[in-house]
């Protein structure tokens, strides 16, 4: 069986096929229909002729332009140009609605407009503006989460930094706190605690001070005669008093429960002493201890140098500012002789002694069935509200000593943005401002005063003066501050749980230099004594205890000042002699 070919018509008219070519049978005996192609083609493809060589185009660009449509053709000459003409007009037509435009166009638009300097002032304004909202929202994040990056924004320095104490090789540690174990807790506590007894003398506030401003400023006077006692809890006679009396299981000061509470907040190296005695627990300082100093720019990004002959090193600085504070607490007060004394006089003054105006307020919290603290709190004066009410206020003074450092010149700040002056401080002495209003709140003080003292040169220290005193309640400044009283009180009841369960014996807590850690040590029973040395500072960093205190300091600086004077005069005297001998 062969394979057949089909009939191949012929035109002996001309080229191309006949005008009636024949039908030629299909493959399986069927005939073919008039008009349709032998290829399958769907409803959307193209019929055409496969070759047509009858087209004659005008021009070789029209041929060329029309030569793919028109060669597939089955209609006539006429009708397949007017087709390709059809075909170059045709254009799909989009059914989408046309896309809504914002009725604000964007910025770029706005931008090409030329604009006056004052819109532009003002939109710089506005960025300003912008830029300190969003690094005002940082630094609450910042000051949140602090512990997490305790350690890295001090750089490679806090590697570097020294505990305050230094660790014996007999010191045994028995625990190591995180911080953030502190930022977790919570713990409510009666607000109304109960005075025991209420002891010294206070003057009262000079109003006067409360209108001082950069332009009115007044310098700041010494007091030489004053006598500031920094006694620690086991050493306070009213204290062991009480103790005997079995009033409470807790014992401390103001100022070392604020050192507890404040913690988190913490970046220099302290250590507090915790001695336990049958089911008493005693917290103590050393004497000389850090916790008698003022820190400066604690919290800053910056930290202070540490040469010691530096008069902006951290030890130059925390000596100033201490003594800065203590004079400031005297001069805003009214000294005309009247003093409100109340049931004892000072416990820790002798007779024809002139002492500070000062207020201690034994006072007792209850933290629950079996444990309640007593701490010893300091109110600096006495005032009287509208009402006619007597109050009680703290005395605490902020200290500038380089405008160059903490980027902020009060005296040309305080009068017009005192918000920002106080926002830089927040940075910078976070863990201070926290330990001020802690006190604040556990001397139940109605009022807290805060005094800006800048130095008169910024290479002086030695003089300074008061540019404004600004007022705060504690608890409006500590919501503003962002601490929290059920925090604190969480985190003592948390070191009071955990020292109850160690026995009988001395332990210390040392902050970690470079750590957010705290760390629980236990020491033998006779260090820290007089014949266990063990000093943290050079001798003449450190501040004296009991009757010596800060006065010696101050005697200290005004020697330091009056040697330096006359050793600027002997050199000047010397220069003119030179010069003498070089005339003759």
């Amino acid at each position: 069986m062969g394979f057949d070919v089909g009939v191949v018509p012929f035109n002996p008219d001309g080229w191309g096929p006949p005008e009636t070519p024949a039908e030629p049978p299909l493959l399986g005996g069927a005939v073919a229909t008039a008009s349709i192609p032998f290829a399958p083609f769907s409803r959307s493809d193209k019929l055409g002729r496969i070759a047509d060589w009858t087209r004659n185009p005008g021009h070789p660009g029209a041929h060329a332009a029309s030569s793919r449509d028109s060669i597939f053709d089955f209609s006539s000459t006429d009708d397949s140009l007017a087709a390709a003409a059809e075909d170059s007009s045709f254009s799909l037509v989009d059914a989408k609605p046309p896309p809504r435009h914002p009725r604000f166009g964007p910025k770029w638009r706005f931008n090409q407009r030329p604009q006056l300097p004052q819109r532009r002032d003002e939109e710089v304004e506005a960025k300003r503006r912008e830029a300190e909202k969003e690094r005002a929202r940082r630094e609450r994040h910042y000051q949140n989460h602090r512990s997490h990056h305790h350690q890295g924004f001090r750089g490679n320095q806090a590697s570097q930094a020294k505990p305050s104490v230094d660790i014996q090789p007999d010191w045994t540690m028995l625990e190591q706190i995180p911080f953030a174990n502190f930022t977790k807790l919570s713990f409510a506590v009666n607000d109304q605690p109960e005075d025991l007894l209420v002891c010294g003398a206070v003057e009262s506030y000079d109003r006067t001070y409360d209108r001082v401003n950069p332009k009115t400023q007044r310098r700041l006077e010494r007091f030489k005669n004053r006598h500031f006692f920094k006694i620690t809890t086991t050493d306070d006679p009213i204290i062991r008093r009480l103790a005997e009396e079995d009033k409470a299981t807790v014992f401390a000061t103001d100022a070392i429960l604020a050192a507890l509470m404040c913690t988190p907040r913490s970046i220099l190296s302290w250590d507090i002493v915790v001695q336990r005695v049958g089911n008493k627990l005693f917290f103590d300082k050393r004497d000389g201890a850090q916790l008698d100093l003022l820190t400066v720019n604690e919290t800053a990004q910056e930290q202070l140098p540490e040469n010691k002959d530096d008069i902006n090193s951290a030890p130059s600085l925390a000596v100033e500012a201490t003594y800065i504070n203590q004079n400031f607490s005297q001069q805003v007060l009214v000294r005309d002789g009247e003093k409100v004394t109340f049931d004892e006089p000072n416990p820790f003054a002798t007779e024809n002694e002139e002492v500070a105006s000062v207020c201690y307020r034994y006072r007792r919290w209850k933290l629950d069935d079996n444990i309640s603290i007593i701490a010893r709190c300091e109110v600096h004066a006495a005032g009287v509200d509208p009402s006619g009410a007597r109050q009680f206020l703290t005395l605490n003074a902020l200290n500038e000593f380089d405008p160059k450092i903490t980027g902020v010149d009060w005296k040309q700040k305080l009068e017009s943005q005192r918000g920002a002056v106080l926002a830089t401080e927040l940075k910078n002495n976070a863990n201070k401002l926290a330990r001020w209003t802690a006190q604040a709140l556990l001397s139940g003080a109605d009022m807290m005063k805060l005094g800006y003292v800048s130095r008169v040169q910024p290479r002086d220290h030695f003089n300074h003066s008061i540019l404004t005193v600004m007022g705060y309640k504690p608890r409006d400044f500590a919501a503003q501050i962002n601490l929290n009283t059920a925090n604190m009180w969480g985190i003592v009841k948390s070191l009071v749980d955990i020292c109850m369960k160690f026995e009988e014996g001395k332990y210390v807590l040392v902050k970690d230099p470079a750590k957010p850690q705290l760390r629980i040590y236990q020491v033998p029973n006779d260090a820290f004594e007089n014949d266990y040395v063990e000093e943290p500072l050079p001798e003449e960093e450190q501040v004296r205890p009991a009757t010596d205190d800060v006065d010696l300091t101050a005697e200290e600086m005004d020697a330091a000042a009056e040697a330096e004077a006359n050793k600027t005069a002997t050199q000047v005297g010397a220069g003119e002699k030179s010069a003498e001998a070089a005339v003759a």
